[in-house]
This record gives C-alpha cells, structure tokens and sequence, in this order.
C-alpha cells in the first residue's frame, strides 16, 4: 500500500527542494509518483517531514532496509535501486544517483559562489565562520555542509541539499587516506579553496608532513577555472601548497601573521568577553573587526575567512559583524556555565576532535583564560601510528606552560604523557600539574570529582571522538539544563 499524507500536512512543509520530475532528470531513474521533497536525507534518523530519503548502500548497512522508518518520519519518497511500496525514484544505483543529484543541485545554482575549505586542524570552526559571514551579507541566501559532512558521501549530500536561489555555497572537504580530497574537490568545483593549515592529522596514513600537504593540495585541482587558491602563509609548507595551486592555474592568496602575506595581520588585542580586537591589511586597505572566538589560533583563522568572504565577492562590512557575534561550536569550542562548589566554573568543549597541533592551539587559549585553577581533561589522539608515543609526551610541556594545575588523561595512549609527567617535567617549564590517568569518560568523571570542581575553575575538555569525552560534558552540562 503507498503511503499517504493529509493535504495540509503535505502543503504545510518548506518549499520544494526537488520535484520528482527533476530527480528523475539528474539520476536517470523512474519515479513512481510526482512529489515535492524539501530536503535529502542518507540517515533514517535524522528524516525529517518533506525530506527524500536516498537509501545509500554501505560495507556494513543497507538503507533499503530504512525506508519504511523513513517514510514513517514523513519522507515523502525514497531513492531506490529496486522497487519499493512507497513513492519512490528507481535507479541503478544510489550512490551514484547522489553524486548525479549533487552535480545537478550545483549546476542548476548558477549564480552561487562555492567555497571548499580543508585543512589539518580548523576547518569544521572556519566553514561556519565564512558561512556566517556570507550569510549575513546575502541575507540568509548562503549554504554550507552541516555538522562535518565532509566526506565520500556527506560533500556530495551537502551539495544536494544546496537551493537553486543560492548566493554561496561553503563545503567541508576532509580526508583520512590518501586520494581522498581531489574526488571532493571534483563534486564541489569550487571557486574559492582554502587550506587552514597543515600539521599530523591522519600522520598514520599519510606517512609524513609533506604527503599530508600534497593531499590538502589536491582541493586546488578542484577550482573553476581562474579560481582563488587560499593559503596559510605561515605555515612551513606554505609554498608546497602554493606551487601545487598554480599548477592548478589558480590565482594564489596567502593570509596569516607573515610580513608577506595579503591578507596580513597588523595587530590584535585582547577584547571584553574572552575575544580579541583584530587590525588587519588587505593589501589595499586596512579593516578593524571584533572577534568572539578566544584564542590565538582564532586571530589566525579569522585571516583566512576574511580572505575567503573578499575572493568570494562577500561584504566585509558584514562579515566583521558576524565574526562578533559568533559563538563555539558544539565539540569544537563551545563553551559552558556548569555548577561548581562555590560558585560556577568554566567548561570549554574541545571533545569532537584532537591532534597535535590542535591540542596545542587550545592549551595556549586555555592559558590566556582567566581562572582560579586551570583543569585540562585530555583524550587520546588518535590515527598517529608509530608517532603516537612521541606526539602524546610532547603535550608535557604545552601543559606546564598553560599553568594546569590538574590533568585527567584518558585512553591508552594518553600512558605516554602520563609517564611523562611522572618524571617530574622540565623544571624550566614550572612545575607540572597533577594529574590521573583514566580508560574511560565515566572514571574521567569521577577523577574530577576527586580533583574537586570549584567556583572558578576552567575545565578544558579535548580529544579525538573515539575517546568519548562529549559524555563527559553532557554529563555537566544536562545537569546544569536539569537545575543541578
């Protein structure tokens, strides 16, 4: 029996996203129905009312084996390569039909300007940055990749997702083997590129720093002709990447603290609530802007947004006002009042993710953070390979100079630190902190609670996901939502 729905439920959703007549257009396939989807959706889970769920065939799962969830979520039709007793578009394949989609949805945006932005440490926190700029200037007419959809299947879906009136469009491209990016950067066909910085994310795979920034490099091979290549001009590899970009035939931009670079920092200063006030030459003028986002590595950042928003035509008016008001992200810097013992204490969530360079960056930010104590709660870093031991005793110095009075380290290879550690440090770095070392979030819980939360206090929470620290901070977070 197919599906039905009320007429007013059906003609309350958003507008039409897609026809069925013009899926069946960019796929090939045969659509069983005419409908309307408002949006495309991969994961049962997350369906919502409207959406066309594409039942997307894995290793390990079969979407096909979702599509009544889906449809029972209020999917309007699925994408299928058999037939179904829904409304659905039946095609060969549905990978395939996603890739077909994505291009059609980025073809059809003729007057969108497409930002593809990938690097080591940053990219996720950037993405938003540029998507809130450009969103402000065209007046919510901008489009980005959520979450960090940024790989063989989310790119292609974020694209798909993009709306015909779109003004930009900003897309995530990661990467975790080699060969990854350069079939991202096909997919997007960006017009402007931006690399944030190169540093051992993935070092397991890649094998080095300089396989790490050929790979990143590859999102060059993707720009439209006579398109913008954006480069971190500090960066040790920065003319490695700015070679592979004019090979590309692509016109290159640096932008960092460099005395070359043309988006270059002049100054920045600490500004009221944790931010910083940032001058900056652009080469042919100089602008001022406010800067919510604490940290050094932020100003940094901030200089290869404002490259982005002025290559992609954006109004740098707007993108000052946006940048003051953004806020972290949740496990990438979104920070939390929590109940503490005599008063409230800070919360800094770094927990989606960690790397050596990253882990640094927010060590150093923590530092700068004013606080009675200073507590680091530290994951595993992971897909290191044979540098993993090294990678992880490095962090004792980074930890003595932020001044963290405690230290919980969690996961197996967070042993090496706490070794480290236990020999007492480098005693010209100061003295380093306490610390313990945990398996898992929930004995990471109970060591805080040992170490004793007080009014004042700064808990920096970061670690590679797989460690599972985000339950470490809902943990205190939902009790402060909860009233406890």
């Amino acid at each position: 029996m197919l599906h039905q729905w009320p007429v007013t439920a059906r003609d309350a959703l958003p507008l039409a996203l897609w026809t069925a007549a013009e899926i069946e257009a960019a796929t090939g396939g045969i659509a069983s129905h005419d409908f309307q989807a408002s949006g495309v959706e991969m994961d049962s889970r997350d369906v919502k009312p409207g959406d066309v769920f594409v039942a997307l065939k894995g290793e390990a799962m079969d979407g096909h084996r979702f599509v009544e969830a889906a449809m029972a979520k209020g999917a309007v039709a699925a994408i299928v390569d058999r037939p179904v007793d829904v409304p659905h578009v039946l095609v060969k394949d549905t990978t395939q039909a996603l890739h077909d989609l994505a291009h059609a949805a980025r073809d059809r945006a003729v007057e969108a300007v497409r930002i593809g932005i990938t690097g080591s440490v940053g990219k996720t926190g950037v993405k938003e940055a540029i998507f809130a700029c450009l969103d402000r200037a065209s007046r919510g007419a901008a489009h980005r990749s959520v979450r960090s959809y940024n790989n063989h299947v989310g790119v292609p879906l974020s694209l798909a997702r993009m709306p015909a009136r779109t003004k930009f469009g900003v897309f995530e491209m990661g990467m975790n083997h080699a060969g990854e990016i350069a079939p991202l950067a096909a997919h997007a066909r960006p017009h402007v590129a931006l690399i944030t910085t190169i540093a051992p994310a993935h070092i397991e795979n890649l094998g080095s720093l300089e396989a790490i920034a050929d790979e990143k490099a590859q999102i060059y091979t993707g720009l439209v002709p006579g398109g913008v290549a954006i480069v971190p001009a500090d960066s040790e590899w920065a003319e490695r990447l700015a070679g592979h970009a004019r090979a590309c035939g692509a016109k290159v931009v640096t932008f960092g603290r460099s005395a070359n670079a043309d988006v270059r920092l002049l100054d920045a200063i600490p500004a009221a609530g944790g931010g910083s006030l940032v001058t900056a030459d652009l080469g042919d003028r100089r602008i001022c802007y406010q800067l919510a986002e604490p940290g050094e590595h932020w100003i940094v950042n901030s200089l290869g947004v404002i490259a982005a928003v002025r290559a992609a035509g954006g109004d740098l008016a707007s993108a000052g006002l946006a940048l003051a008001e953004m806020g972290g992200l949740k496990g990438r810097g979104a920070r939390h009042t929590i109940a503490a013992a005599g008063g409230t204490a800070l919360l800094i969530d770094e927990s989606y993710n960690a790397n050596p360079a990253s882990m640094r960056a927010t060590l150093k930010a923590l530092a700068a953070t004013t606080a009675t104590r200073r507590i680091a709660v530290l994951g595993s870093m992971k897909e290191l390979g044979d540098f993993a031991e090294a990678f992880h005793r490095q962090l004792a110095a980074p930890l003595a100079e932020a001044n963290v009075d405690h230290a919980i380290l969690v996961g197996d290879e967070m042993r090496a630190l706490a070794d480290e550690l236990g020999k007492g440090g480098n005693p010209s770095l100061g003295k380093p902190p306490s610390f313990a070392h945990c398996e898992t979030p929930a004995e990471a819980i109970a060591a805080l609670g040992r170490f004793g939360l007080a009014g004042g206090d700064a808990v920096l929470v970061k670690g590679s996901n797989s460690v599972g620290l985000g339950r470490l901070v809902a943990h205190y977070t939902e009790a402060v939502r909860a009233g406890g």
